[in-house]
């Protein structure tokens, strides 16, 4: 599950006749709604922190037996998977080091019926994704602060 996933649909980047930008500083995310990537990117951001502090110190076990904790994970983890794949195929692409492609597979996977396919879901988004997407998020963050505001 690697490289970018696909964005909502409708929303792709415009053809150039000209190459792209070369640095991240040259990237422009504001696209059609610039206050949209920061807040879907803060979105992301806040749910992957709730789940790292929900998991915090439990087993794979510990997870899939509490269900109040387990219920708000897959909440968090729901808030994050629709944030990620309705952010702009440009947005996605300045950042591939975050698995995209990995989120959007995940959403269909987080509705299934509760078993092991669900466990599994859970237990790799918890230990695998949601470290990875965050440890990545904050260094997009300390090297391009203005892709995460909300605002003009």
């Amino acid at each position: 599950m690697t490289g970018p996933g696909p964005a909502k649909p409708g929303a792709t980047p415009q053809a150039r006749s000209t190459p792209g930008p070369s640095t991240p500083d040259e990237i422009d995310l504001s696209g059609p709604s610039p206050w949209a990537t920061g807040a879907l990117l803060g979105l992301i951001e806040q749910a992957a922190q709730g789940v790292l502090v929900l998991c915090e110190g439990l087993t794979r076990d510990e997870l899939l037996g509490s269900r109040l904790t387990r219920t708000e994970v897959l909440r968090q983890l729901s808030t994050l998977t629709l944030s990620a794949t309705q952010l702009d195929a440009a947005v996605q692409t300045a950042m591939p080091e975050l698995d995209w492609a990995g989120w959007a597979a995940l959403a269909p996977r987080l509705r299934a019926p509760a078993g092991p396919a669900l466990d599994e879901a859970l237990w790799f988004a918890v230990e695998s994704l949601v470290p990875a997407t965050l440890l990545w998020l904050r260094f997009y963050r300390q090297q391009q602060p203005r892709w995460f505001r909300i605002g003009l």
